[in-house]
């Protein structure tokens, strides 16, 4: 019998998660792993207690086709990243793991290529997460050192991503 990675196996919690985001447009997931232990998780949706996009069946940045990256402001939810590390406490996030999947909210299928917007960075650079793994195919995926940003500040140069 083969087992599928650790790596994978992570990815594919990540990308259960993802299913209950209420996105009309990408559902992602993610979750914080430390030591083998699962410490959070994240979906992208509205902040507790406010109607999500999927219930009211709107979203104000694709009615104005706004593009990735760019007016988050006018955006009801809070990112997956983001949920997942406002449900922890940054001693237990120090040198974790985030597992990061994206799934297309129309079509279902993964997101390749999915990163962490600026925003979302500024966040898990903050928390001490020191590597966000994120899935390119069910198989595949790709590695980031946060280590790495740090050094390397794309955004004095005004380059998106993660």
């Amino acid at each position: 019998m083969e087992r599928i990675s650790k790596e994978n196996y992570y990815l594919d919690i990540a990308q259960t998660v993802a299913e209950r985001s209420t996105c009309l447009r990408k559902k992602y997931g993610a979750i914080i792993v430390k030591n083998d232990v699962i410490l959070s998780t994240g979906y992208v949706g509205a902040p507790r207690g406010r109607k999500n996009c999927c219930d009211i069946g709107k979203c104000t940045r694709e009615d104005l086709n706004i593009p990735r990256g760019e007016r988050y402001e006018l955006c009801r939810s809070v990112h997956a990243e983001m949920n997942a590390v406002i449900n922890a406490s940054r001693e237990q996030m120090l040198d974790g793991t985030m597992y990061l999947a994206g799934l297309d909210a129309k079509t279902g299928e993964l997101v390749k290529g999915a990163c962490c917007c600026m925003m979302c960075k500024r966040v898990v650079l903050n928390a001490g997460i020191k590597q966000v793994i994120v899935r390119e195919t069910p198989d595949t995926f790709t590695v980031y050192n946060t280590r790495d940003r740090i050094e390397n500040d794309d955004s004095l140069e005004g380059k998106f991503g993660y």
